[in-house]
């Protein structure tokens, strides 16, 4: 009698393609089956129709945002490709020349800014001084509940300045944090452990509206302005229009967290004697630190002072930087140390992002949609107040679908500079835009809506429902003093 083999357990099919992706390929097919309106191109509708598609995929997060990037690519090859031409109907545009619109964000200077900025901070953890310049600053704020809050929103604006990456920053700073929950004997689960590392999270939001280098979507806008404007706005003209959001908020920030999350009686055990020992630990500054925070503090210098002292932009002058840093001799690390430290995925998406949002305006799909807007809504007749409140709360409440600001700014701000330029009246093109960018930064209610949100959930210090109640009420008051600075502040600069 012969033994029988034993019949393999069924798995579950692991190749079934995701609902989202295929919502993506139900809302692509949709729109190039809908009736083609005649003041539309040909190629402007099918351009469309990848725009739903990557809303979709991205708001779904169907796959990576890295799958998504190729997915475009290619939907753009073909379907541009086999579409007449805007401008001479009589010629297809041909997979070659769509393939160029595809790949046309990669020789953006906003894309080089990003990778010089993940470069810079990948340079930081690399040598470091992020962890030196975080701990040094928190050893000098006290060991009170609020004053480590402050500390938290010290070293958060400091390296705001420095690492041109909102994950980067909060990679260097939630460590850190969790030392000192652990040093000063607090509780994992306390309210003040859960305070510190909201706070951590809603100040790299609050902040990357301050800083114009402060994060991808920020050089995102930029990008857009300076290829669909025609011009952009300096370093120092956004910090100033900035900065003072972001300092009011930060203090509204702690009060909030304070009286949300009151903090336990006997919570802290500990001085700062343990931010002091660990900051001994790191020994003196290292001959690479000292050379990076020179070069960082040249860069911000140049970068704050583009336009004034000098008419270098900030891509031209951050890339002195980086020569500088990689320079045999001077440098603070080669290239083998740096390349696996960059998020290649995100400098693709970017690229992929921009082309997006360019194409849109090549194949006038952009223009179309805005004017659909502008005489279907009524906007063109309201004031630019009242437009730049519409138009924010529409941002704040689709932000909410997406997992990235990146990603956001990718898809809807072409259709809004388009809607902005449709628009009559005279108003501030670029600095609609400008403060419209600060708003697509507003991933305050979900921890999913930003990535410096997960890092610190991922420490378990707080939940969900703690992160969204503090985050909604952060959400009303910041848009409410954005409605105030537009109607004050910002229309006195003349951004309005």
């Amino acid at each position: 009698m012969t033994k029988s083999k034993a019949i393999p357990p069924i798995t579950a099919n692991k190749t079934k393609l995701p609902i989202g992706l295929l919502m993506g390929i139900f809302a692509l097919v949709g729109v190039l089956l809908m009736p083609l309106s005649s003041d539309l191109p040909i190629a402007g509708h099918r351009m469309l129709a990848i725009l739903a598609f990557a809303v979709v995929v991205w708001v779904t997060e169907a796959v990576s945002y890295e799958a998504s990037a190729i997915m475009i690519t290619v939907l753009m090859a073909f379907l541009i490709g086999t579409a007449p031409n805007v401008k001479n109907p009589d010629v297809m545009y041909g997979t070659a020349t769509a393939m160029g619109f595809a790949l046309s964000g990669f020789s953006n200077s906003a894309l080089a800014l990003v990778w010089g900025a993940l470069f810079i901070a990948g340079a930081m953890t690399f040598t470091g001084l992020d962890k030196r310049i975080a701990l040094f600053t928190l050893s000098k704020v006290g060991t009170s509940t609020k004053r480590i809050m402050i500390g938290c929103i010290a070293v958060t604006i400091i390296l705001s300045l420095a690492v041109p990456s909102a994950t980067a920053r909060s990679a260097a700073v939630v460590p850190i944090m969790m030392g000192i929950i652990s040093s000063f004997g607090i509780n994992k689960r306390s309210n003040i452990a859960a305070g510190i590392m909201i706070v951590v999270a809603q100040a790299t939001g609050i902040w990357n509206i301050g800083i114009k280098t402060a994060s991808a979507q920020n050089l995102l806008t930029s990008g857009f302005m300076t290829k669909m404007l025609g011009e952009s706005v300096s370093w120092s003209d956004w910090f100033i229009a900035g900065a003072p959001w972001s300092a009011i908020m930060s203090i509204f920030l702690i009060a909030l967290v304070l009286k949300m999350l009151p903090p336990e009686p006997n919570g802290i055990s500990i001085g700062k004697e343990a931010v002091e020992k660990s900051l001994v630990e790191l020994g003196p500054m290292s001959s690479s630190q000292k050379r990076l925070m020179l070069i960082s503090l040249i860069l911000l210098f140049f970068w704050a002072t583009e336009g004034t002292l000098h008419n270098f932009d900030t891509t031209s002058t951050t890339y002195v930087g980086l020569v500088l840093l990689i320079m045999p001799g001077f440098g603070v690390m080669s290239w083998k140390d740096i390349q696996s430290r960059i998020p290649w995925g995100t400098v693709i998406v970017f690229g992929i992002g921009v082309s997006l949002g360019t194409s849109l305006l090549t194949t006038e799909a952009g223009q179309w949609l805005g004017r659909q807007v502008v005489l279907n809504t009524g906007i063109d007749q309201l004031d630019s107040i009242t437009v730049f409140a519409i138009l924010a709360a529409f941002l704040i409440i689709i932000h909410l679908g997406f997992a990235s600001a990146t990603a956001l700014a990718s898809a809807l701000l072409p259709i809004i500079i388009s809607v902005l330029t449709t628009m009559p009246g005279d108003f501030s093109r670029t600095g609609m835009t400008m403060l419209l960018g600060f708003v697509v930064s507003f991933g305050f209610i979900l921890p999913i809506n930003a990535p410096q949100n997960m890092v610190c959930l991922a420490t378990e210090t707080f939940n969900v429902k703690q992160f969204a109640t503090i985050g909604v009420i952060i959400t009303i008051v910041g848009y409410l003093l954005m409605l105030l600075f537009s109607m004050t502040y910002w229309r006195w600069l003349g951004w309005l």
